[in-house]
This record gives C-alpha cells, sequence and structure tokens, in this order.
C-alpha cells in the first residue's frame, strides 16, 4: 500500500530512511554561505536597517506566513537580484516526489521558487514567526529532492522572519545536504550577512 505524506507533515528521518539522504558536515561541502560574499552598499544597508525596524514593529503581535513573505522575503529577494533576468519566480508550485520503491509519495506545495529554466535555483520555505524552522527543514529538504533537472546543485532558503537558514543539496547516487550556520534578524549583523549569501548564490548561478 503507497503511503501518502503531505510535505508540512514529512520528518528529518522519513526522507532518512525512504530516500537515502545524507547529511554532510564537511565545511567543504557547501562554501557558498562562507566564501567570498559581496559586499553591501549603504543604500542596501539602509533598507535592511528599515526592514528589521519593520519587522520588529509588527512583531508585537503574531507575525503569520504571508506576513513574513510581504515584509521580509520579497525585500531580501530584491536586494539579491532574483527578480531580474536569468532569474524567475513562482509561488506555491506544487511538488511530488516517490520513493525508490514508489511505497511513499510526498505531495505539497513550494511556498517561493526562484528558477533559472530548466534548473531550480532556491526552494524557500516560509513558516509563522512562532515557528522553529526545525520544522522547516525537511520540508524544504522534501521540495528540494523533487528537482527533476538535479544536474546542478539546488539551494534552499527557510526562514520564520526572525530566523535564517540555508541549505545546499546535491543529487548524486546518494543524496547529501548540509545546512549553513543560523542567522537571527535580531543579531547586529547577521541580516546583512543573509543578503550577501543570496546575492552570493545569484552571483554563482548567473556565471555558471
Amino acid at each position: 500500500m503507497v503511503q501518502v505524506i503531505q510535505g508540512k507533515d514529512v520528518t528529518l528521518n522519513q526522507l532518512i530512511e525512504e530516500f537515502g539522504l545524507q547529511r554532510v558536515d564537511d565545511p567543504n561541502f557547501f562554501p557558498e554561505w562562507r566564501q567570498d560574499l559581496l559586499e553591501l552598499n549603504d543604500s542596501e544597508r539602509q533598507t535592511l536597517d528599515q526592514l528589521k525596524g519593520e519587522y520588529q514593529h509588527l512583531s508585537r503581535y503574531p507575525i503569520l506566513e504571508p506576513v513574513v513573505k510581504m515584509v521580509v522575503l520579497s525585500p531580501l529577494l530584491r536586494l539579491a537580484g532574483f527578480y531580474q533576468p536569468p532569474f524567475y519566480v513562482a509561488s506555491e508550485q506544487e511538488v511530488e516526489i516517490s520513493s525508490e520503491d514508489e511505497g511513499t509519495i510526498i505531495r505539497g506545495r513550494i511556498d517561493i521558487l526562484v528558477f533559472h529554466p530548466p534548473f531550480w535555483v532556491l526552494v524557500i520555505e516560509a513558516k509563522r514567526a512562532q515557528y522553529s524552522l526545525t520544522v522547516a527543514i525537511p520540508q524544504a529538504l522534501a521540495y528540494m529532492l523533487a528537482d527533476v533537472t538535479p544536474v546542478k546543485p539546488v539551494f534552499g532558503f527557510v526562514t520564520n522572519g526572525n530566523e535564517f537558514r540555508f541549505i545546499k543539496l546535491i543529487e548524486a547516487e546518494v543524496p547529501q545536504y548540509a545546512l549553513s550556520d543560523l542567522f537571527a534578524l535580531d543579531s547586529r549583523d547577521d541580516l546583512y550577512t543573509v543578503v550577501k549569501v543570496l546575492k552570493q548564490l545569484a552571483h554563482l548561478i548567473r556565471n555558471s
């Protein structure tokens, strides 16, 4: 009997057991979030300072996923250049992945998908502010595994508006992934670093 799992309910253990997913802790596997980051100009820093202030003001009340996307994600993607050629953005993209023996199927919708046809570039999962990113990571990984053109690495970006983390997935004989450090909007320069990493990913894709 085929087991159907909704993406929002998938666990990391299910991805390990059903799809052979392996975590890699070697820093050389995921250097993109640490090395050769592009600097921000004064205008970009001012925009991020304003974003930070707006989020802190709005967070006096519960912040739901649509607000996280509108207030936080949209400006970050714009600053990183993902609204410009050669990139395209899709929302609520339906995906499905099945295990090798087709005993397990995972279905769901990617919150935001940045792609450079025909390749996926960045899978973004947004959660409401009260959610831990621990919940978002397996969901993002499941959607990243559904990439139908696994020629190049796929990157993931998970956020609840206040915290941010990057993911890198390489699909070889055994799919492998790694995580960046956890960044927090409340930390002094973390939001700057988040945009630097996003700009770096966009730069690498443009020039690959």
